[in-house]
């Protein structure tokens, strides 16, 4: 590791003080397990509507953007940077492509509004039957409706809760320290409500998105864990998180 670490720090100097094409080939190899690590995170969206090689392939010019402005000064890990520049690439990529028409992304709230009313209503987590029974289709239907919303989505819970939360923390990570008091009591508050809404999901549901957000496992390795298909885990989470944003947003409201 040692090692690793030396030899990193060598070509990131050779390539700040020359800034040499060939220096640059040599930090996006020694870089490219961590285009391999997000693509293979990301592709839990995609199953197997987009190969895993051309979500590697969009995430190479992610890397290769992290390293042209990669700033050594600033005490920030590169690893840390070049993986939110490798996500944001990819999935520029893949929106540029325009496979998310507007009544698909309307089908997703409707999707989504048919897990909050449902679960609002009964008290308990809402089945398959249930669920294509309010939207008037069959489980079939409601199977491959699930996988074309993950789709267009393309939303994480943690994604969700930057946008919705006033945070500025991981609120997955269960080390990060906060120096405000403030701050200090909003982490401890929604890492519990988020606990409380992990613990209510199906036992599946659960278990996907545990090796996802916090054991950071990517799809295939979740899927070999579970042992099922990797378009059902893509399935199990799109699940997941449309119960958990009703929940967090009924409970948003009920706060406000």
């Amino acid at each position: 590791m040692a090692a690793v670490l030396q030899r990193q720090q060598e070509l990131w100097k050779k390539y700040s003080e020359l800034r040499e094409p060939a220096v640059k080939e040599q930090l996006i190899i020694e870089y490219a397990d961590l285009v391999k690590f997000v693509a293979g995170r990301l592709s839990i969206y995609f199953g197997s509507n987009v190969e895993y090689d051309d979500l590697v392939g969009y995430g190479v010019f992610g890397l290769i953007d992290a390293i042209d402005k990669f700033d050594l000064n600033k005490k920030v890990k590169f690893e840390t940077y070049a993986s939110l520049r490798i996500r944001g690439a990819i999935i520029d990529a893949i929106r540029e492509q325009d496979w998310a028409p507007r009544s698909l992304r309307k089908k997703g709230k409707d999707l989504e509004k048919a897990y909050s009313e449902l679960e609002n209503h009964l008290g308990h987590s809402a089945t398959d039957q249930e669920v294509a029974d309010k939207l008037g289709i069959t489980v079939s239907e409601l199977n491959k409706l699930l996988h074309e919303v993950n789709m267009s989505q393309m939303v994480s819970l943690d994604d969700y809760l930057e946008q919705n939360y006033e945070t500025s923390f991981d609120p997955l990570s269960m080390d990060r320290d906060t120096s405000q008091p403030e701050q200090r009591i909003e982490v401890i508050e929604l890492k519990e409500t988020l606990s409380d809404v992990i613990n209510k999901l199906p036992e599946k549901e659960r278990t996907v998105v545990t090796l996802y957000y916090y054991e950071e496992l990517t799809l295939k390795e979740i899927s070999m864990i579970m042992k099922v298909s990797e378009s059902r885990i893509s399935q199990l989470h799109t699940k997941a998180i449309l119960r958990m944003k009703g929940k967090l947003d009924r409970l948003k409201s009920a706060i406000l």
